[in-house]
């Protein structure tokens, strides 16, 4: 408003200015001065007030200015520069409209007050005041419009700008994801190469063993050089995914429910009530079994812990049902879980290493509050449970 204002007081003076210049003195002097008349100093006043208003409502002042321009070429002074009120409120409804409103309300502007000073104006209809009404009012449009244009033009640069900046992680990420995808696969290939020959060689060596020990010795041979390869293959291709500041090799064994216990009384010593309830004695689990049992565990007491509140008590079941094992972890917490709705990282984590080795993972809200994470997996995989069978 006061920018607005100040650029109304501006206009105003110009156009007092204007009113009182004549630039057709009859003395030999290009310039001289006049007395407008009261009507168009009024319609001046009038036309210049409402371009404080021009950005509140800029197609109402339009309309307002250009009735004060109309009604100053007919029966007003028509040198007084009234029409300046107009083309600012033209050049206003430009730059705040699309292009066809423009065009219709600039032609239509431009034909009404034009036509209204040639035809019905006390100066004949080809004097310069009459054709300045013409351009000036197509100026005011069209600086209007290229002003449009240029402000959309920089608002998409910089909207494109913060996209790129706030996609700039999440592109980074997912290419560190294909890339990670593509090593998993080149490691699948030369591992299960290598691990077939160690099969072949392996069965060779039994074969051959009471009649050929000689070849059965060779065969051995073979089986430790893939072997080995497969462990070189394996440590290189792995090393590219290690984060700096992680050990060359592991120091301890994959943790495995053996150590459930320890993770509960850390969970514990964390103030976490947490109960543990097993039923798989004399169960013997494959490692990658074990593994992915514990980190279902670990991950749902973990969001536990963060989003079911600080008096919420959680329950872990490991119960052996036939050719499976079930994991079961039930909390009682009143807070927002954020795999409740599907989309936790944790929850997407658990689920596939649990469909990895063939399992099933269910999730859910209990009845009454709280939050339950039940996951089957089974004890041998399809390959080791059809070689059972032969």
């Amino acid at each position: 408003m006061a920018l607005d204002a100040a650029l109304a007081v501006g206009v105003l003076a110009c156009m007092v200015a204007g009113s009182f210049v004549d630039p057709h003195e009859k003395t030999g002097v290009t310039w001289g001065l006049r007395t407008p008349d009261a009507l168009s100093l009024l319609l001046i006043t009038l036309g210049a007030a409402a371009l404080v208003f021009r950005r509140r409502a800029p197609m109402t002042v339009l309309v307002l200015t250009g009735t004060f321009s109309l009604v100053e070429s007919v029966s007003g002074d028509p040198r007084a520069p009234v029409a300046m009120s107009a083309v600012i409120a033209l050049y206003t409804v430009a730059s705040t409209t699309d292009r066809t409103t423009t065009w219709r309300v600039g032609l239509l502007t431009m034909t009404a007050l034009t036509g209204s000073a040639m035809l019905a104006g006390p100066l004949p209809w080809y004097a310069q005041e009459n054709l300045g009404i013409f351009a000036w009012t197509g100026i005011g449009a069209t600086a209007g419009d290229a002003v449009r244009s240029r402000r959309a033009f920089v608002a998409a640069i910089r909207e494109r700008a913060e996209r790129a900046e706030r996609t700039r992680e999440e592109e980074a990420r997912r290419r560190v994801a294909e890339e990670r995808l593509r090593i998993a696969r080149d490691l699948h290939d030369v591992v299960a190469h290598h691990i077939a020959l160690v099969n072949v060689q392996a069965g060779v060596a039994a074969h051959v063993m009471d009649k050929r020990p000689d070849q059965a010795k060779e065969a051995l041979a073979h089986v430790r050089e893939a072997s080995r390869s497969a462990l070189n293959e394996l440590r290189a291709t792995v090393g590219l995914l290690r984060q700096s500041g992680d050990p060359e090799a592991p120091t301890e064994p994959a943790p495995g429910l053996a150590r459930l216990d320890e993770l509960a009384g850390t969970f514990r010593s964390a103030g976490l009530q947490v109960e543990v309830a097993r039923a798989d004695q004399g169960s013997t689990l494959p490692a990658a079994v074990d593994l992915a049992a514990y980190r279902v565990i670990q991950e749902a007491l973990t969001n536990v812990q963060k989003h079911a509140g600080p008096d919420a008590k959680a329950e872990v079941s490991v119960v052996t049902v036939g050719p499976n094992i079930e994991i079961t972890v039930l909390d009682d917490g009143a807070g927002e879980d954020d795999t409740s709705d599907g989309g936790g990282h944790g929850l997407l984590g658990m689920r596939e290493r649990v469909t990895a080795l063939r399992g099933t993972l269910t999730t859910g809200p209990r009845y009454g509050g709280g939050f339950r994470v039940h996951a089957i997996l089974p004890l041998k995989s399809r390959t080791r449970a059809a070689e059972d069978a032969v």
